[in-house]
C-alpha cells in the first residue's frame, strides 16, 4: 500500500498543476501577512529548565529574595576618584532613571542613594547608624567626607563602591512583567532603554557607563543577531553562484531558491500563528532551513535534467523524477523533521522553540521541494543538458568498493572513530569563556562584564543556597551555627570569591555590642543574645525572612566557567549531604550561577538521551524506507562517527555544550542523513536487481553524486561565512555546522560504499 502512495499523489498533481501553483501561491500570500508580525523574544524564563530542582527552589523563593534576571550598572569616574559632586550628581540620576524605568523592581533597586544602604557603628552609648547619604546630602566637600566615612563603616567598598574608588554600582531585580501594561517584560525594549536613558542620557569624558545582566546581554545578542539578515543575503548569494554553475540555467537556478524561501516564510508566518516569537538565539534556523531547501530542490532538478536528457518530456521528466525522489526525500526531510522534534525532550523553552521552529520549517520543504518544484517544473520548457555525460571522477570513486580499498576506509575511518571517542571526553558542559559566551570578549558587554568583575567582589557571579527552617529557627544557636559551618567549609572552595549570610553578620553585630572587639565575632550561645544580634537585621537586607524560617546563603564565584560551577556545586552538595537534618535543609539554588548550573546539568543529562532519541528516529525511518537492518546501519554508522567527531572538535577548541551549542549535533545528524539516503536508496535498487557493488555504487554517483557533492560544499560554505559574525555563538555554530556538513558529506561518498563490500558480500 506504502508504494502505491508516490503513484497517487503524482496522479493528483500533475493533474491540474497550474491549481496546485495558485493555492501554493494563496498560502505564501497568507503567511507573509504573518510573518510580517513576527516579533524578536527574548523572556529570561525561556533559557533556564523550569523543572529543574534547583529551579523550583528558585522559584518558590523568588518574590522574596529576589532572583536571577538583575541589572547592574557601574558608573565610573574616569579620573579615578568619586568623591566629587559631579559625580554623585551623575550617580543620583542614574539611580532614579533606572528606578523609574518599567520593569524594575523598585523595591530591589540599590546603590549608595537607596535608604536602605545603611551603615551601622559602635558608639559609646552603643550602635549608632544611619543612611550613607544622609537626607541633608548638598554635595559639598564636607558632605562628600561624611559620605566617605559612611561608605567604610557600611563596609559597601567591593559591594557598592569599586575596590580603586573609582566608581559606583546601582543595582536591580527585573519584574516578569511590565506593570504598566500587564505583558510579559519585552527585554530586548528593556535593553534599549537601557542603552537610551542610561548610557546614551550619562556618559561623558568625566564618566563612563558599563552595564550588565541578563536583558543587557539578550539586547546584544538581538543586536548582533540583526546582522544575520546580512549572512542570509550572502549566503542566497552564493547559494545561487553555486546553483548556477551546476545547473547552468538561470531560471533552474531561481527556481529551488525561491521554493526554498518559499519555505523560510511558511515557516516564520506559522511561528506566529502558533503564538511564537523569533528568539536571537534560534535566529539562525531559518538559514538552515533555506539551505535544507536548496539541497533538496538541486537533487530534484538534476533528475528531472537527466531524464530530459535522455528523451522525456519536461512533464514525464518531472512525473518521474517526482517517483523516484519523493520516497527518498521525505524520508530524509522527515528525519531532519523528526530528529529536530526530539529537542522536544530537553525542558529548557528555547531549545524546544528551536525545535519546533526547525521541524515546521523543514516539514514544510516537503510541499515546497519535493511537490510544487517538480509540478512547476513539469510545465516549463526544459532544454536537454549537454554535460551530462558521467564524471571521469564517478569511476575512480567506484574503486573504494574493492576489497583493498574498503579495508583501508573503514580502518582509517575507525582509527577516526578511536581518537575522536576519547577527544571527545575533553568537551564541557557549559560555559568555558568569562562573560557572555554569546558575545566576542572584545564586545562592549565583555568589556563591560569584566571591568566590574575585575574591581568588585560582589558581580552576577553568584549562587545562593536557600536554607529552609522552622519558624524564629534563626534564634536557636545550633541552627545558625551549622549555617555558619556550612558557610565556612563551601567558602574555602576554589573559585569561591566571598560569602555573605545571616550568621556571618550577626557575628559581626554581636562584636559591635562588645566595643568593636574582633575576639566577640562570634555567634551568642544564649538566645537572647542571639535575638540582640539578629535583630539589627532587616529583612530586606535578603538575609531572612518575616518568619526568620528561611535564610539564604549567598557565595560570590570569580567566574561562571563550567569548572567553577562544578566544583562549587559538588562542595555545596557534599556539606549539604552531611549537614542537612529534617529541621533544617540546605538546598539549592537561586542567583544566576545557580541558574546556569541548573541549566548546565539539564544539558548534560539531556545529551545522551537526545542522541539515542535522533539516531533512533532516524534509524526507524531508514528501516521503514529501505526494510533493510544492512542498509539502515550503512547509513547511520558514518553519521555516528561524525557526530563523535564533532564532539572532540568542541573539546579541542573548547566550545562548552551548552544551550545554543547543544542542538548543534542533532541538527548535523538530521540534515547529514540526507546525503546516505540519496546515494543508498539509488544503490539499493540496482543491488536488489542483481548488480555488482562497484557497479551499483557507479550508477548512484552518475544519478546523484554531483548533486549531493554539490550541496555537501553549497551547505558548508553557506554557514561558514558566519565566522565574520559579530555574535561568537554563532561563529561556534558555522564551523561545528560547516564540519558536519563537509564530512557527512564524505562520509556518505567514501564509507558508504566501504560498507557496502562487506555487507553486501554476494553483490561484491
Amino acid at each position: 500500500m506504502l508504494n502505491n502512495i508516490p503513484k497517487v499523489l503524482e496522479r493528483a498533481l500533475f493533474v491540474s498543476p497550474r491549481l496546485i501553483v495558485l493555492l501554493f501561491v494563496a498560502f505564501t500570500g497568507l503567511m507573509v501577512t504573518q510573518a510580517l508580525n513576527l516579533k524578536m523574544d527574548a523572556a529570561f524564563t525561556k533559557n533556564i529548565p523550569l523543572q529543574h530542582p534547583y529551579m523550583q527552589t528558585y522559584l518558590k523563593h523568588e518574590q522574596q529574595f529576589g532572583g536571577a534576571n538583575s541589572i547592574m550598572v557601574a558608573v565610573r569616574d574616569n579620573s579615578g576618584d568619586i568623591y566629587n559632586p559631579e559625580f554623585f550628581e551623575v550617580l543620583k540620576n542614574v539611580h532614579d532613571e533606572l528606578f523609574f524605568i518599567p520593569g524594575v523592581n523598585r523595591s530591589q533597586v540599590k546603590s549608595l542613594f537607596s535608604p536602605s544602604t545603611r551603615f551601622t557603628e559602635v558608639v559609646a552609648d552603643g550602635f549608632a547608624g544611619g543612611p550613607v547619604i544622609p537626607a541633608n546630602f548638598a554635595g559639598q566637600q564636607s558632605d562628600l567626607d561624611v559620605v566617605r566615612e559612611n561608605v567604610e563603616k557600611a563596609g559597601l567598598v567591593g559591594r557598592l563602591v569599586s575596590n580603586d574608588y573609582a566608581s559606583a554600582l546601582v543595582r536591580a531585580q527585573l519584574m516578569e512583567f511590565d506593570p504598566s501594561t500587564g505583558e510579559p517584560l519585552d527585554t530586548l525594549a528593556f535593553a534599549s532603554q537601557l542603552e537610551q536613558q542610561i548610557r546614551a542620557k550619562f556618559q561623558s569624558e568625566a564618566v563612563s557607563i558599563h552595564i550588565i545582566g541578563f536583558a543587557k546581554m539578550s539586547g546584544d545578542v538581538a543586536d548582533g543577531a540583526k546582522d544575520v539578515i546580512g549572512f542570509f543575503a550572502i549566503a542566497i548569494a552564493i547559494t545561487a553562484l553555486m546553483v548556477f554553475v551546476f545547473i547552468r540555467s538561470f531560471a533552474l537556478t531561481l527556481l529551488p531558491l525561491l521554493t526554498s524561501l518559499m519555505a523560510v516564510i511558511w515557516q516564520l508566518g506559522m511561528l506566529t500563528v502558533l503564538g511564537f516569537g523569533l528568539d536571537p538565539m534560534s535566529i539562525l534556523v531559518p538559514f538552515l532551513v533555506f539551505a535544507i531547501g536548496v539541497s533538496h530542490g538541486v537533487q530534484m532538478i538534476n533528475g528531472i535534467s537527466r531524464r530530459v536528457g535522455v528523451g522525456f518530456t519536461p512533464n514525464v521528466a518531472a512525473r518521474r523524477a517526482f517517483l523516484a525522489l519523493l520516497v527518498p526525500g521525505g524520508v530524509a526531510l522527515l528525519s531532519d523533521t523528526v530528529g529536530f522534534l526530539t529537542l522536544l525532550t530537553i525542558e529548557i523553552g528555547i531549545i524546544r522553540e528551536l525545535a519546533i521552529s526547525a521541524s515546521v520549517g523543514v516539514g514544510f520543504i516537503i510541499l515546497t521541494n519535493l511537490v510544487l518544484l517538480p509540478v512547476v517544473l513539469s510545465m516549463m520548457n526544459i532544454k536537454p543538458r549537454e554535460d551530462l555525460e558521467p564524471s571521469p571522477l564517478w569511476a575512480q570513486l567506484a574503486k573504494l568498493t574493492g576489497p583493498k580499498s574498503s579495508v583501508l576506509v573503514i580502518a582509517v575511518f575507525s582509527g577516526l572513530f578511536l581518537l575522536s571517542y576519547q577527544g571527545s571526553k575533553n568537551m564541557k558542559i557549559g560555559d568555558l569563556t568569562p562573560g557572555a559566551p554569546a558575545l566576542h570578549q572584545d564586545s562592549v558587554y565583555n568589556l563591560d562584564t569584566k571591568y566590574i568583575s575585575e574591581n568588585y567582589e560582589i558581580t552576577t557571579d553568584v549562587i545562593s543556597v536557600i536554607v529552609e527552617a522552622t519558624p524564629e529557627a534563626c534564634t536557636y544557636h545550633d541552627v545558625v551555627t551549622t549555617m555558619a559551618e556550612f558557610e565556612w567549609l563551601v567558602s574555602n572552595t576554589t573559585g569561591v570569591q566571598s560569602s555573605a549570610s545571616l550568621a556571618s553578620v550577626a557575628k559581626q553585630v554581636n562584636a559591635g555590642f562588645n566595643e568593636g572587639n574582633p575576639k566577640w565575632q562570634t555567634l551568642p550561645r544564649t538566645t537572647a543574645s542571639l535575638v540582640q544580634a539578629i535583630g539589627r537585621v532587616p529583612t530586606t537586607s535578603g538575609l531572612l525572612d518575616s518568619k526568620c524560617e528561611v535564610m539564604p546563603i549567598y557565595f560570590f564565584l570569580e567566574d561562571h566557567k563550567a569548572p567553577t560551577i562544578e566544583r562549587v556545586i559538588e562542595a555545596i552538595k557534599v556539606q549539604a549531604e552531611r549537614l542537612n537534618r529534617d529541621d533544617l535543609q540546605f538546598k539549592l539554588a537561586s542567583g544566576p550561577v545557580g541558574v546556569m548550573a541548573a541549566t548546565n546539568e539539564a544539558v548534560s543529562a539531556a545529551q545522551v538521551p537526545m542522541m539515542w532519541y535522533v539516531y533512533s528516529v532516524v534509524s526507524l525511518l531508514c528501516l521503514l524506507s529501505f526494510r533493510s537492518i544492512r542498509a539502515t546501519i550503512v547509513v547511520v554508522l558514518p553519521l555516528y562517527i561524525v557526530s563523535t567527531m564533532a564532539q572532540a572538535l568542541m573539546g579541542q577548541l573548547e566550545i562548552g555544550l551548552a544551550v545554543a551549542t547543544l542542538p548543534v549535533i542533532a541538527l548535523g545528524v538530521g540534515i547529514g542523513v540526507d546525503y546516505g539516503i540519496y546515494i543508498l536508496s539509488t544503490m539499493l535498487q540496482k543491488l536488489r536487481a542483481g548488480e555488482s557493488v562497484p557497479d551499483a555504487y557507479h550508477h548512484a554517483l552518475v544519478e546523484r553524486g554531483s548533486a549531493v557533492i554539490f550541496t555537501g560544499i553549497t551547505l558548508a560554505v553557506g554557514v561558514s561565512t558566519w565566522a565574520f559574525s559579530a555574535l561568537k555563538f554563532q561563529v561556534d555554530m558555522g564551523l561545528l555546522l560547516t564540519f558536519m556538513f563537509s564530512l557527512n558529506m564524505l562520509g556518505a561518498i567514501i564509507m558508504i560504499p566501504a560498507l557496502c563490500h562487506f555487507f553486501w558480500p554476494k553483490n561484491r
